[in-house]
């Protein structure tokens, strides 16, 4: 029996893991998680802003070996769904446009000599490294911009609130530092970026403090409506905390 030349073919794969885990360490963790879910919030209503982070981008087809995993990435320009692993050839050769690194103990030689080159190479216009601990990169936050194929530092700014930034031209966010903690900024308004689990504590928060207003109100001759008026509550939540 004669094999036919198709069958003689081996499939190439392309694992969607390599089974090791997400992050080495807490911080390395949640400031993954904090820059995937910022982003993908700040861009929700563009369906052409494809926000992940840990995931495999092959860049080279019939290589598999050809594959970077960034921390967080940015891309613009392709279709905004959920995918296993990014394929450069089927993305119509797009590449991310940002890329932020969480720089650790056993990733700082990579971050700082063996990614730069590897991203620079694809075309990446940002690269992005950030040190939760302070322990392996100085200063903590460091921002590179593409010229000419080669990475140039962004230069950092010191604002009055002595928070630490750079702005990122691609996203059109600042990225800062408050107390070594990396927060993303909207320039435009000044307000820091938050993430789902913020964005909860913060609507908990201010739920807290309207419900600890009504009785200061109340005291002052307001009216059950004029309370509900002011603080944006349901009339019958002010009425149901005065038969309480």
């Amino acid at each position: 029996m004669t094999l036919s030349a198709n069958q003689l073919k081996t499939e190439i794969i392309y694992p969607d893991s390599d089974g090791k885990p997400m992050a080495e360490s807490d911080p390395a963790r949640d400031y993954l998680i904090y820059g995937v879910e910022t982003l993908d919030i700040y861009f929700q209503d563009r369906n052409d802003v494809y926000v992940s982070g840990n995931l495999f981008i092959y860049y080279k087809k019939g290589i598999p070996s050809a594959v970077v995993a960034p921390d967080v990435f940015v891309v613009f320009g392709v279709e905004k769904k959920k995918r296993l692993s990014y394929k450069v050839w089927e993305e119509g050769g797009k590449v991310p446009n940002f890329v932020l690194e969480i720089t650790s103990a056993t990733t700082q030689e990579n971050d700082e000599e063996d990614k730069p080159k590897k991203y620079s190479l694809l075309g990446v216009q940002e690269y992005f490294q950030y040190d939760p601990t302070g322990d392996y990169l100085n200063p903590q936050l460091k921002g590179s911009s593409l010229v000419e194929g080669k990475y140039q530092p962004i230069t950092s700014n010191l604002l009055p609130d002595s928070v630490s930034s750079i702005h990122s031209e691609v996203l059109g966010l600042d990225l800062g530092l408050i107390n070594g903690e990396l927060r993303f900024f909207d320039p435009q308004t000044g307000k820091k970026l938050l993430s789902h689990k913020e964005t909860e504590q913060a609507r908990q928060q201010a739920e807290q403090a309207r419900q600890d207003a009504i009785p200061r109100l109340l005291e002052l001759g307001l009216s059950v409506e004029q309370v509900a008026s002011a603080l944006s509550l349901p009339v019958e939540a002010v009425r149901r905390f005065v038969q309480e």
